[in-house]
């Protein structure tokens, strides 16, 4: 299996960058939908239906799929020989401790996602823009550990 992994290195982090591009502009722009419909999207309106519709999407058929991928992609890098010294690379502990934030941040915004399917959310456009920074700074962390590797 180890020599497989090996094999098809190259192939699995092409896939695994693909898929996290994928993810991110999920984790980007569900929020700033978010954002419209906490400010514009009256409950019952016209607006307010199509922005359900569209976060709907976006998070099943784009963000759900690309989490998944990521991870999975990524869980075959770990196991690639050769690719992380786990003893040597405290970078990975970075890495791997903000793909967790993301996790637990995709799955909020599919909480809130549901909350605005029936109307109930609570959170203000300003919280959503707020909210909105995580996963570019998730991001700057996680592509500075991967391509800098600091420590």
């Amino acid at each position: 299996m180890r020599d497989i992994l090996s094999a098809i290195y190259p192939w699995t982090k092409a896939l695994h960058v693909i898929a996290i591009v994928s993810w991110m502009a999920g984790l980007l722009y569900l929020p700033r939908l978010f954002v419209y419909h906490a400010e514009r999207g009256a409950p019952g309106s016209e607006l307010s239906e199509t922005l359900k519709i569209m976060e709907r999407r976006l998070l099943r058929a784009i963000m759900g799929p690309a989490m998944a991928a990521t991870w999975i992609l990524g869980l075959a890098l770990l196991a690639t020989p050769g690719v992380v010294a786990w003893g040597q690379d405290g970078w990975i502990y970075a890495k791997l401790a903000t793909v967790g934030v993301l996790t637990w941040f995709h799955h909020w915004l599919g909480l809130r996602r549901r909350d605005f399917a029936v109307d109930g959310d609570n959170f203000s456009g300003r919280r959503f823009r707020l909210m909105n920074e995580l996963p570019t700074v998730g991001l700057v962390v996680i592509v500075v550990m991967v391509i800098v590797r600091p420590f």
